[in-house]
């Protein structure tokens, strides 16, 4: 099981990852939304801010978001983990039900170019 460490620096990388993009891929992470990571199997939940293609203002809390969050994604920490590493494919996670995205239809169709 990954640690609340391992995860924290998934979603660091996973702002540098999204700061370096270009094109489509940094065209769909300029939105300027809420973001919660709830970790299932920690019980704990990552809120931050999506702006200008980066996670910024990253915190931790336990238990599941105290908040509604623009964009809510659910998951494990292993999970988390391997989609960032690029081990599991983000449409595979989705549609086997090993990631939840709950956005707006609006949030969801720009987010797609980051499939």
């Amino acid at each position: 099981m990954a640690t609340t460490e391992e995860c924290r620096t998934a979603l660091e990388q996973l702002s540098h990852n999204l700061a370096a993009a270009g094109g489509d891929i940094r065209k769909a992470a300029a939105l300027d939304r809420s973001l919660s990571c709830h970790l299932t199997d920690l019980d704990l939940t990552f809120t931050g801010r999506l702006a200008d293609g980066r996670l910024t203002g990253i915190t931790e809390a336990p238990g599941p978001p105290a908040t509604k969050a623009d964009i809510k994604l659910t998951t494990t920490g292993d999970d988390l983990v391997a989609l960032v590493a690029g081990t599991l494919p983000f449409p595979t996670a989705w549609a086997t039900g090993r990631l939840k995205l709950d956005a707006s239809l609006r949030d969801l169709l720009r987010l797609r170019t980051l499939l």
